[in-house]
């Protein structure tokens, strides 16, 4: 799974929630440019994207992920945020979230 976030103590609480699912190998990126490195040369079954990457908008990596397929949560400090056109469909964590909100969205994530 690829974690896109920026705040390194949000990171850490995610892998760990992340580890405690279950899940064998998280991969991290906190900058736009390494997102989209990542995403261009390894597979990856899942991504979580911090919607606000140092100010900037990760739409870009959004956009990688749903070109290769790779199905993705959102993830955001901001409640107002709205969605970008043709990704409104996409799950959202408002941060802060519990463990049951985020596998809550996994699930859904990865349901048929």
């Amino acid at each position: 799974m690829l974690v896109v976030e920026d705040e390194i103590l949000v990171l850490m609480m995610i892998e760990d929630m992340l580890g405690d699912l279950g899940c064998e190998s998280v991969t991290s990126a906190a900058t736009i440019d390494k997102a989209i490195a990542l995403v261009e040369t390894q597979a990856f079954d899942a991504a979580m994207l911090d919607m606000n990457l140092d100010g900037d908008d990760s739409n870009t990596v959004a956009d990688a992920l749903a070109e290769r397929g790779v199905p993705f949560i959102y993830s955001t400090g901001n409640s107002d945020r709205d969605m970008r056109e043709g990704f409104s469909n996409r799950a959202v964590l408002r941060k802060p979230f519990s463990f049951d909100e985020l596998t809550a969205k996994l699930e859904r994530l990865h349901a048929p």
